[in-house]
């Protein structure tokens, strides 16, 4: 897997991926576009929200969305390093059964989300759901 970046102008950045798409990173505290540290809190909830549909899907679960709100705490000191990151996420169905989202929920937390395995080294990351009927 490769990738490139390329500066734009000021503290905007080109991200390329090696399939050819492309996200815009703004290292000026997000004000033009996400900032390297808030795409890592995207990239974790989207890393992990496949995981959760997957598995609820495989579960046969009627399950209409998934939305995942993370939180992200930073240590005071330089460099503002994540302490702490929380999932919580909301899943939206048809009698979808509690246990099947807290074993998706832990299974891809524990096991399949690369990027929570990557970070969980460094970070606590701690995560909980809600189930809204529909």
């Amino acid at each position: 897997m490769k990738a490139n970046v390329k500066w734009i102008s000021d503290e905007l950045f080109l991200g390329t991926s090696e399939s050819g798409h492309t996200i815009v990173l703004d290292a000026n505290g997000g004000n033009l576009a996400p900032s390297p540290l808030e795409n890592i809190l995207i990239s974790l909830g989207a890393c992990s929200s496949v995981d959760v549909v997957s598995i609820l899907q495989k579960a046969r679960q009627d399950i209409h969305n998934c939305e995942v709100e993370i939180v992200g705490k930073r240590v005071d000191s330089v460099p503002k390093l994540f302490s702490h990151i929380h999932l919580h996420f909301i899943i939206t169905g048809t009698d979808v059964k509690e246990k099947h989202v807290s074993r998706a929920v832990s299974l891809s937390a524990d096991k399949y989300c690369s990027v929570a395995l990557m970070l969980n080294k460094t970070v606590e990351i701690s995560h909980d759901f809600e189930i809204i009927a529909k």
